[in-house]
C-alpha cells in the first residue's frame, strides 16, 4: 500500500504548486525539501511574473493580446529553437495561473507592471513581498489539506518497479507513491554539472557565482536518470553581465558606459536588454568586453540623472581601482595596452562616442541620446566586462505538456513528472522576460501537479 498518493521532491515555487493543485484534487501529499525550509530560488527573487492579458494589465488599462502574441514574441526572440508546445501551454496558462496566484491572496500592485522583455509590453508582474510572498502563500494554501512536508532531506534515488516510478528512497527506507514530481530546481549550486550541462556558466571558472538556493545541485537530473529520462538541450539558461566588482545582483549595466569588444570597437547600443547583451557578449572571440569611460563619467555616477547601478557610483569605482578590478590609465593608448587591443583603436572609439554626445545622436547603434557621453577626460577606466553571473539554468529533463518525463523512446516513464528548472525544452539563446522564470515555475508546477493527482488516484479508482 502507498503511503502518499504523491511525493513532490522540492519544494521551491514549481513544488510547492504541484503540491497545491494536488492537495486540492484531495491526494495524499509529501513534499521532501533539502534546505531548512521551503521557498526554494523562487522565494530568494525579486517575486516577478511575466503573463500577457490578466486582470492587472486591464486595470491599468493595457492593452495585450495575451497569449497568441506572447507565444509569437517567445519564440521568435529564440528562432523558434525551442520545444514549441511547451512554449504554446507555457503562454496559454500563463493569464490562468496569474489569476490563480492572486485568487490565493498574493498581491500585484498595478503601479509595479512594467516591461520586463524587448517587446515594449507591460507584462512584468511584481508580487508585493517579492518571490517569498508567493511561496508563502503557495504553502499556506495546502494547510489542513493533508500535505506533509519534510524538511532538511535529500533522495538517494527513485523506487522503480516493475518499470514504474514507485516512490522514493530516503535513508535507506522506501517511501511509496504511484506518482513522484521531480521539482528540485536547478543546477547553478553544482559547479560540476555547470561544466557538464551550462559550459557558458563555468568557463569563466571562480569569477562566477550563482545566485539561487544552495541546495539547487541538480538532484532532479540525477532522479530522472535513474529511470531512463532524457535531457534537453545543453548549455541553457541565464546568465548576467558583471565586472567583478564584487558578488552584487544588478541586472543592468549603467547605460552612459562604452561597451568595445577586442577589437577596440563599440559593437552594440549599450542601453539594450540584460539577456540580449550578455548571449551577444558570450558570443564574442574572447566572450568578454570592456566598459570604457572617464573621469567626468565617474565623477557624474555620484549625483547626476546618469547615476548608475550600486556598483557603479563614484566612490565604489574609486575603490575598484585600489582593488585592482578597474583599470586606470592616463591615456586611452595606455588603457587599450592594457587591454591587449589593436593600437588606436580605443582612442577612435572615444572619438566617435565623444562627437555623438557633443550632437545627441548616435549613428552607429542609435542609442538615447541621454545615455551618450563624451570619453574625453582622463584619467579613463576599463572594467572587463563578463557574463560570469548564474541565474538560471535551463537545461533539464524532457517532458510533454502534461509535465510527464519523456524516456529515449519519446513515451512517458510511468509515474515520472518534473516541473520548474528541473524541466527543459523552455530554455534558448536569450531569456524571454523578467519573470519568465516563475511563470515557467508556477504553470508547469500546476500542470505537474494536476497530472500526477489524476494519474496517481485513477490507479487507485482502477
Amino acid at each position: 500500500m502507498a503511503d502518499y498518493d504523491i511525493i513532490v521532491v522540492g519544494g521551491g515555487g514549481a513544488g510547492l504548486a504541484a503540491a497545491t493543485v494536488a492537495s486540492e484534487g484531495g491526494a495524499r501529499v509529501l513534499v521532501v525539501e533539502a534546505a531548512a525550509r521551503t521557498g526554494g530560488s523562487t522565494a530568494l527573487s525579486g517575486g516577478v511574473f511575466w503573463a500577457g492579458g490578466t486582470s492587472l494589465q486591464r486595470e491599468a488599462g493595457v492593452a495585450d493580446p495575451g497569449a497568441d502574441a506572447m507565444f509569437a514574441y517567445y519564440m521568435t526572440l529564440n528562432q523558434y529553437k525551442l520545444d514549441a508546445p511547451l512554449v504554446r501551454r507555457l503562454c496559454d496558462d500563463a493569464a490562468p495561473s496569474f489569476e490563480w496566484l492572486r485568487g490565493l491572496g498574493v498581491e500585484f500592485y498595478e503601479d509595479d507592471l512594467y516591461v520586463s522583455g524587448v517587446d515594449k509590453v507591460r507584462r512584468g508582474h511584481r508580487a508585493a513581498g517579492m518571490g517569498a510572498a508567493i511561496t508563502d502563500a503557495l504553502e499556506g494554501s495546502f494547510a489542513g489539506r493533508g500535505v506533509d512536508v519534510a524538511l532538511e532531506t535529500r533522495v538517494e534515488r527513485l523506487l522503480i518497479e516493475q518499470g514504474r516510478v514507485a516512490g522514493i528512497i530516503v535513508d535507506g527506507e522506501p517511501v511509496r507513491a504511484p506518482a513522484v514530481v521531480l521539482a528540485t530546481g536547478g543546477f547553478g549550486a553544482s559547479p560540476e554539472k555547470l561544466a557538464m550541462l551550462y559550459p557558458d556558466a563555468a568557463q569563466h571558472g571562480d569569477l562566477h557565482w550563482y545566485i539561487g538556493a544552495p541546495t539547487c545541485r541538480g538532484d532532479g537530473i540525477d532522479l530522472g536518470g535513474q529511470a531512463g529520462a532524457v535531457l534537453s538541450p545543453r548549455n541553457k539558461g541565464l546568465l548576467l553581465l558583471t565586472p567583478g566588482f564584487a558578488n552584487d545582483l544588478e541586472s543592468y549595466l549603467p547605460g552612459w558606459l562604452m561597451l568595445v569588444s577586442e577589437e577596440g570597437r563599440r559593437f552594440i547600443d549599450e542601453t539594450i536588454e540584460y539577456s540580449v547583451l550578455a548571449s551577444i557578449v558570450n558570443q564574442l572571440p574572447r566572450k568578454e568586453c570592456y566598459a570604457i569611460f572617464d573621469e567626468q563619467a565617474r565623477l557624474a555616477s555620484r549625483t547626476t540623472a546618469y547615476r548608475p547601478a550600486p556598483s557603479w557610483t563614484a566612490e565604489r569605482l574609486a575603490q575598484s581601482v585600489v582593488d585592482g578590478t578597474l583599470l586606470r590609465a592616463d591615456t586611452l593608448d595606455d588603457l587599450g595596452r592594457m587591454l591587449d587591443l589593436p593600437a588606436g583603436a580605443l582612442a577612435t572609439a572615444a572619438d566617435r562616442m565623444s562627437e555623438a554626445a557633443a550632437a545627441g545622436s548616435d549613428a552607429e547603434y542609435f542609442k538615447p541620446a541621454a545615455m551618450l557621453r563624451p570619453v574625453v577626460d582622463p584619467p579613463f577606466y576599463a572594467a572587463r566586462i563578463r557574463a560570469a553571473i548564474v541565474c538560471w539554468t535551463g537545461v533539464g529533463l524532457r517532458i510533454d505538456v502534461e509535465a510527464r518525463v519523456l524516456g529515449s523512446d519519446g513515451r512517458p516513464i510511468p509515474g515520472l513528472f518534473a516541473a520548474g528548472e528541473t524541466a527543459g525544452g523552455m530554455a534558448g539563446d536569450c531569456y524571454a522576460a523578467g519573470g519568465a522564470s516563475i511563470l515557467n515555475a508556477i504553470v508547469f508546477g500546476r500542470i505537474a501537479g494536476a497530472s500526477a493527482a489524476a494519474y496517481a488516484l485513477e490507479g487507485e479508482r482502477g
